[in-house]
């Protein structure tokens, strides 16, 4: 990675912080100029508008999106496992507090207009597509009448991931193994009307 490209996801990792905490339009670039070591017009070297960084942290999070998410399931060539494995990396992704891009993503989704929210909702369109092909898939492979469109069943599962970050504490009484246990289950019942084995090392439930 050239050290440029590199700069701006330092950049774009501290603004992530800055914006969570004070909000995009309650946060500044000399807010995130000192932030990062850098004098506003340095800043501006790097991102030439308030606008363009949003976008920017933006894309950076579809990249970690891809990186350990997407590339981690693209050899698992069984469906359901593919579609489990899909749903745990994008559980863990959005609870890691030190990935806030990925919170910015979700909280400040309307804050970014014009050409590049397009460009952002596109590469969210191709994620949304690859999961209703995949749930597809898993009703293909169960060989049963399916139970909701995959569609409707691919946006019930980013609904349900996605509002995580507002109400879930790894520190809390729920840990982040047995959380996905629970969602996984409670997935594939919706999904296929049946419950779903997680796996040998899945928590016990009462």
């Amino acid at each position: 990675m050239g050290d440029s490209k590199q700069k701006l996801r330092e950049i774009c990792r501290v603004a992530a912080r800055i914006f969570y905490e004070k909000g995009y339009d309650g946060a500044s670039m000399q807010d995130i100029a000192a932030a990062v070591g850098l004098t506003k017009a340095g800043l501006y070297h790097h991102v030439r508008s308030k606008d363009r960084l949003l976008f920017e942290i933006m894309n950076y999070g579809m990249d970690i999106l891809d990186e350990t998410v997407l590339a981690r399931v693209k050899q698992v060539s069984d469906p359901q496992e593919k579609l489990r494995q899909t749903l745990a990396g994008h559980i863990d992704l959005v609870v890691r507090a030190r990935d806030l891009e990925i919170t910015v993503i979700l909280h400040e989704n309307r804050s970014l207009k014009g050409p590049l929210r397009r460009k952002i909702n596109e590469r969210k369109r191709r994620y949304i597509d690859f999961l209703e092909n995949l749930i597809q898939q898993v009703q293909a492979q169960s060989g049963m009448k399916p139970l909701i469109p995959a569609k409707l069943a691919a946006f019930a599962l980013l609904g349900m991931v996605n509002w995580l970050y507002q109400w879930y504490h790894p520190e809390g009484a729920i840990g982040e193994r047995e959380l996905v246990g629970y969602y996984t289950d409670f997935f594939f019942r919706g999904l296929l009307g049946t419950a779903h084995s997680v796996g040998a090392d899945a928590p016990c439930r009462a």
